[in-house]
């Protein structure tokens, strides 16, 4: 009997996570083909200003998975919105496509793409942001067991990510601010539900040093509907 504990004890031990590639194939590994393929939501939004007022604004969500996103501004008729697609980011305007940016989204990547794309392409697409993969290491967040990827204990600044230890499900990702790179941005994926064998993050929150700056609550969730492709051409 000893013994038979000692075996189950080793099984569930996690294995050791000496890298951040080794936190993205655990993810991968733990979701992969049983991750949902489409997503849509209807996203409610709050802009906190710096004098503290607020902004309400309501959009829809398309996801198809991996790697391509629709957000539609509402009401529909404006015909604004945004496609992230093709590791790219087009504007639309008055029902026209705007302008197109190479555009590499670390929430989707994270969030979402790392459940179906090899995870050497997932790494390099972090390293390529400039996220250190060669730092890991163990905190805690809400209470719960995190792996960090990128920084140091103490750094709360320097870009990286978060992943819930036990679930494998991202949950944070810092960095400086494009634009005042004294500032620190976090963004936030929380209140996780399972969705069969997967899990939905209804809430994600964006802070600027400590502060909220906007929030996005998500309902009406739909998983694995039809999602036709003809929703991700910018064009159309």
């Amino acid at each position: 009997m000893l013994a038979l504990m000692l075996v189950l004890a080793v099984q569930q031990t996690p294995a050791p996570m000496r890298s951040g590639e080794d936190v993205l194939r655990a993810m991968h590994d733990r979701y992969a083909g049983h991750w949902f393929t489409t997503l849509t939501f209807t996203q409610h939004n709050t802009a906190t200003r710096p004098d503290g007022s607020v902004q309400h604004s309501t959009w829809k969500e398309y996801a198809s998975l991996p790697g391509r996103l629709r957000i539609d501004f509402l009401p529909a008729d404006s015909g604004n919105g945004a496609i992230y697609a093709r590791d790219s980011q087009f504007t639309i305007q008055g029902h026209a496509l705007k302008d197109a940016t190479p555009f590499v989204h670390p929430l989707m990547v994270l969030g979402f793409d790392v459940y179906f794309q090899p995870p050497d392409s997932v790494a390099a697409k972090l390293r390529a942001l400039g996220t250190d993969l060669s730092l890991v290491r163990e905190d805690t967040l809400d209470g719960r067991p995190m792996y960090v990827v990128g920084a140091r204990a103490g750094d709360l600044h320097t870009r990286q990510f978060w992943v819930d230890r036990e679930r494998l499900l991202f949950t944070r990702w810092i960095e400086p601010a494009r634009r005042d790179s004294t500032r620190t941005t976090e963004s936030r994926f929380e209140n996780y539900f399972p969705s069969g064998p997967a899990w939905v993050s209804p809430r994600v929150e964006f802070k600027v040093d400590g502060k909220q700056v906007w929030l996005e609550e998500y309902v009406d969730i739909n998983v694995n509907g039809p999602v036709p492709d003809s929703l991700f051409s910018p064009r159309r």
